[in-house]
């Protein structure tokens, strides 16, 4: 009993003095956890950021890879060759079998790199062939192949869409609704990346020069009436007597100081929210803007990922991808009259990508829900073993289910009675949309021509597109047909 007296004495002995250097106890606790978050920084390094950080193009290890690594080949979701590496002359020579039709998309690995070239460079260089095999290569100093990537691209759409566009300047992209699949990207005017180094000064120094633009995900622009989605979606989020609107359309509305025209003067007369959205009727909308709350306004169009980072076409998961630029709306509660009036028809400040407003149209097909946007299906090693697959899962929800029904069938009005009837007698599909005829300059009479929109197939499937031609016009004359030829290649083939 004595020795255990004098253990518990002992042990009070140890306590009194550790509590007389608790500052040594606080410098041991702060170390330790410095030191475990730099152990979870290197970690996350690892395993999470070293594709993105071995991919920087100022990174030389990408170097160290290519000299151990044969570059592996991009195919398209049914493996049909995109590019792929010629060694028959002993030399590594990048070729691209279908020239310009998939030029930004893909890319190109000369003078630089870029597209999938670019964004896919960390995992073309890696190889995951037998391992047995990778040995004996390195012991006789003979390359790896590197791995390929299957891409969700698909060709007769990629296509259809590269045709329909033709030699217009503007960009076209198509999604699968439902899955996130990125199936074209079309970006005018274009380039063959097989002979890139023959163009590469004469483009690089000409001013103002876009040949090697993805205007698909880098191209901003005022998205015209095409943003009268985000207009009528807040007007009815705020009045649920939205069916009762009403207005008097003479050609134009003026508002403290501000005047806004309807597309060639038109004068639409007595409507409601449907046919003011159908017909495109600046005049109503410039009206309807002026009765919305702007706080609401604004965190609407950040919900539908205005002034918030896009979610860029992903290349496996965590792994390097497009970055796809930031759109702008400049709503506030110290929007002046003018700025309120100019946003809600689409106009002033407000700047988009086609690549947007597509996630935008898919979002509404899909129920108001936004599938991740990917590019790259799966990586396989040459021999066709799956390395890695993307996994099909939801981004976030841009809108209710009911919310989307509502603006689904404000769209599905654009094709039956509004500017979108180019649309109209489509065969194996219904068609969902909005038209936007877009000033870009003090000339009033110059307009980008858009379109953004949906089909659902009469197989089920929805794909959402969007398209803009510079300069082109009228977005129901101009924009629709090209979307209408990607849909007809896609739903009856």
């Amino acid at each position: 009993m004595i020795k255990v007296f004098k253990y518990l004495k002992d042990k009070l002995n140890t306590i009194k003095d550790l509590s007389g250097n608790k500052e040594i106890i606080r410098l041991t606790y702060l170390f330790s956890a410095i030191f475990f978050a730099l152990i979870c920084y290197v970690l996350i390094v690892v395993y999470r950021d070293s594709a993105s950080i071995i991919n920087n193009s100022y990174n030389k290890r990408e170097e160290l890879y290519a000299k151990k690594t044969v570059r592996g080949s991009i195919l398209s979701s049914n493996k049909e060759v995109l590019a792929y590496t010629d060694t028959s002359d002993s030399n590594e020579n990048r070729v691209y079998p279908y020239g310009r039709l998939f030029a930004h998309v893909v890319g190109y690995n000369i003078k630089g790199k870029a597209g999938l070239e670019s964004s896919a460079n960390f995992t073309l260089l890696q190889s995951n062939a037998f391992i047995l095999e990778r040995i004996n290569n390195e012991l006789n100093s003979v390359k790896n192949i590197g791995d390929n990537i299957i891409t969700t691209l698909d060709i007769n759409t990629q296509l259809a869409a590269y045709e329909a566009l033709s030699n217009k300047t503007g960009a076209v992209v198509v999604m699968d609704a439902e899955t996130g699949r990125i199936l074209a990207m079309v970006s005018k005017p274009d380039f063959d990346p097989n002979n890139i180094s023959d163009i590469w000064d004469s483009v690089v120094n000409e001013k103002g020069n876009t040949t090697l633009l993805n205007k698909t995900t880098q191209g901003l622009y005022p998205p015209g009436s095409t943003f009268k989605i985000l207009t009528a979606l807040e007007y009815m989020k705020e009045n649920d007597d939205y069916t009762d609107y009403s207005f008097d359309c003479p050609g134009y509305f003026e508002y403290k100081g501000t005047k806004i025209n309807c597309y060639h003067g038109i004068k639409h007369g007595q409507v409601d929210l449907k046919v003011s959205f159908s017909k495109s009727c600046n005049a109503s909308f410039a009206n309807i803007t002026t009765k919305l709350n702007e706080n609401k306004f604004k965190n609407t169009c950040e919900e539908l990922l205005f002034n918030e980072s896009i979610p860029s076409p992903s290349i496996i998961d965590s792994r390097s991808s497009f970055i796809a630029k930031k759109s702008y709306v400049p709503i506030n509660s110290k929007s002046t009259p003018d700025e309120l009036i100019q946003t809600g028809i689409g106009q002033g400040k407000t700047e988009v990508s086609p690549y947007h407003m597509c996630l935008i149209s898919a979002a509404i097909a899909n129920e108001g829900v936004l599938m991740n946007p990917i590019l790259v299906e799966s990586i396989e090693n040459y021999t066709g073993d799956i390395v890695s697959s993307a996994r099909i899962r939801p981004y976030k929800r841009l809108l209710s289910k009911e919310d989307s029904d509502k603006v689904k069938e404000l769209m599905r009005g654009v094709i039956t009675d509004g500017t979108g009837t180019k649309l109209k007698d489509a065969y194996g599909y219904t068609a969902y949309g909005k038209t936007g005829s877009a000033e870009f300059s003090s000339n009033k009479t110059e307009s980008h021509a858009w379109f953004t929109g949906f089909a659902e197939g009469n197989n089920g499937k929805k794909i959402a597109i969007s398209v803009i031609i510079e300069n082109g016009g009228s977005g129901g004359q101009v924009a629709i047909p090209v979307a209408r030829a990607v849909f007809d290649s896609y739903f009856n083939r």
